[in-house]
């Protein structure tokens, strides 16, 4: 079992910037493909970046050039760096972690998911 709690959630103006971070349980963190998933009510569930074992990432079009995903196996944590912030991003996002350890852009390929953390983009 893996266990997923994200951090770094919160409110901020349209422009600014917020890292999200992911602490995952167990000892074969560096073996997971982890991704990173957004909701707002009413919403599916969206993809927005995705890395794989040895860090090659993927991004939705939504966020390229503005949102990084990076991992440190030596402290089985995921970061989402999250700049030029705009009021669409608004969403819990949350942490995902697959145990094949690829790139993986939909929900179904992810074994398992963190609670979620609020981001709150004002205009």
């Amino acid at each position: 079992q893996v266990q997923l709690v994200e951090s770094g959630g919160g409110v901020v103006q349209a422009g600014g910037s917020l890292r999200l971070s992911c602490a995952a349980s167990g000892r074969t963190f560096s073996a997971y493909g982890m991704g990173w998933f957004r909701q707002t009510p009413g919403k599916e569930r969206d993809f927005v970046a995705t890395i794989n074992l040895i860090g090659g990432t993927d991004y939705a079009d939504s966020v390229k050039g503005r949102f990084t995903i990076s991992r440190d196996n030596a402290k089985n944590t995921v970061f989402l760096q999250m700049n030029s912030l705009k009021p669409e991003d608004t969403a819990v996002y949350y942490c995902a972690a697959r145990l094949r350890g690829g790139l993986a852009t939909t929900i179904i390929e992810y074994n398992y998911w963190g609670q979620g953390t609020q981001v709150t983009v004002s205009s």
